[in-house]
């Protein structure tokens, strides 16, 4: 029985090699072939090809402008004289927090404005500001003390542009402004409180006999 099945499986074995190699092909049985050119054209497939093209890279993040901390404001008051900030360092050194503040120097230029005053009461005051209202004319408080109380109702870099402002108001019925020079051309210091807390502002209260009458404002 062992015998007659190894005679079978060695007959089987060389008749699959013959017909792999094609020797059984008079026969009719042969194992089907592809020449060379014809298997690799099925293995390449050009119209199947991608090209990859890496991808851009993703753009920065955008910082935000660090906030302002929860109770503070930004701070600043000028111009000082070199004179004037002498007197006025050792005192913001002993009543405010180090590193709280500073004295920068600027080159200002000259600014003119167009300017109304001086009233010799605020009444006075007062009712012009309520005929420049009726006109739609903005003003404020001129930024050096000499001048108040007045109203500067425009600053300029020169005076021809002054000149131009004064003439456009004055076809809407402005009249009695002058051109004045408020701030000569100059080198000078401003005092800056970039985050002043509540503590800080009644600090600097205290401080303004050394101001040289300079307002406390708000950083543009």
């Amino acid at each position: 029985m062992l015998r007659t099945l190894a005679l079978a499986l060695l007959l089987a074995n060389a008749g699959y090699f013959a017909w792999s190699q094609g020797l059984l092909a008079a026969y009719g049985f042969k194992p089907a072939r592809q020449a060379e050119p014809e298997r690799l054209a099925q293995q390449i497939r050009p119209e199947a090809l991608q090209l990859l093209t890496p991808a851009a890279p993703a753009p920065p993040a955008v910082q935000a402008a660090p906030a302002q901390p929860a109770g503070t404001a930004c701070l600043q008051a000028g111009l000082f004289t070199e004179r004037q900030a002498r007197l006025l360092r050792p005192r913001l050194q002993a009543g405010l927090p180090k590193g709280s503040w500073s004295l920068d120097s600027s080159d200002e230029a000259s600014r003119w404005i167009i300017y109304m005053g001086k009233y010799i009461s605020q009444d006075a005051m007062n009712r012009k500001r309520l005929k420049l209202e009726q006109l739609g004319l903005a003003f404020q408080p001129p930024a050096s003390p000499l001048l108040n109380p007045g109203l500067s109702l425009g600053s300029f870099a020169s005076r021809a542009e002054a000149q131009d402002a004064l003439g456009a108001m004055g076809q809407r019925g402005l009249r009695s402004a002058r051109i004045v020079l408020e701030r000569p051309e100059l080198a000078s210091l401003w005092l800056r409180l970039p985050a002043a807390d509540a503590a800080m502002q009644t600090r600097l209260e205290a401080l303004k006999p050394l101001l040289a009458g300079n307002a406390v404002r708000a950083c543009p």
